[in-house]
């Protein structure tokens, strides 16, 4: 068996563990930690937690209501997190930052400011930014009643999704983890493939003008 199969495995005996223990509540807690801790997959912990109320240890309604509140307690976390880091700590680190200027921050607060609502709604549903949507939402202040309520909804379907996965395969309910795993590895390989072109477009500008720069120095 390799390091990741187990991993997986782990997690498997963890979140089983905490839902025997705690119940209901248990699932929340695994899943709000997921939130805090996105390596911990809510793809193995959510149809796990359906798989669970399949055997009748659970409650399929109490299941489903718990990892919303446990997804919805990870965020405001977050939120809170980005709300403590605010816009001058932000700039601040952006100035230190060797490729970053503030003109991107300032298009991306616009860009929030614009779509926010939809990006936390949609980001619930898409591995990775799940997590992260939460702290620019908590930075640029987000009204925080609609931020819960845009939470709640995405999270709700998300949930729902893989929890009734697990709940109708059973056994099988690790299946559910192959198809999210494609669907996070491409996330993953847009994500990368996107930093690597901004990097490089970035390095290019700062190149064409500091031969600007010489060139007008050369002139003088």
């Amino acid at each position: 068996m390799d390091a990741g199969a187990e991993n997986l495995n782990a997690i498997a005996a963890w979140a089983v563990s905490l839902m025997e223990t705690l119940g209901g509540f248990g699932a929340g807690v695994a899943i709000a930690l997921e939130n805090l801790f996105p390596p911990l997959p809510s793809e193995i912990i959510l149809p796990l937690a359906g798989f669970t109320a399949a055997q009748g240890t659970l409650g399929l309604v109490e299941v489903l209501i718990w990892t919303t509140v446990g997804s919805v307690v990870g965020a405001l976390a977050l939120y809170g997190i980005g709300a403590w880091l605010g816009r001058r700590r932000m700039y601040a680190i952006v100035e230190r930052m060797p490729l970053l200027k503030t003109e991107d921050v300032e298009r991306t607060e616009a860009w929030f400011e614009k779509h926010g609502s939809k990006a936390v709604f949609f980001g619930r549903m898409i591995p990775i930014f799940r997590s992260l949507i939460s702290i620019p939402a908590g930075i640029e202040r987000m009204p925080l009643l609609r931020f819960t309520l845009l939470t709640t909804a995405g999270s709700a379907i998300w949930n729902t999704i893989f929890v009734l996965a697990g709940f109708y395969l059973g056994a099988n309910w690790h299946i559910v983890e192959d198809y999210a795993g494609i669907f996070q590895k491409i996330v993953i390989a847009v994500v990368i493939i996107a930093v690597v072109a901004w990097i490089i477009i970035r390095v290019r500008q700062m190149r064409r003008n500091k031969a600007a720069v010489d060139e007008t120095v050369s002139v003088d």
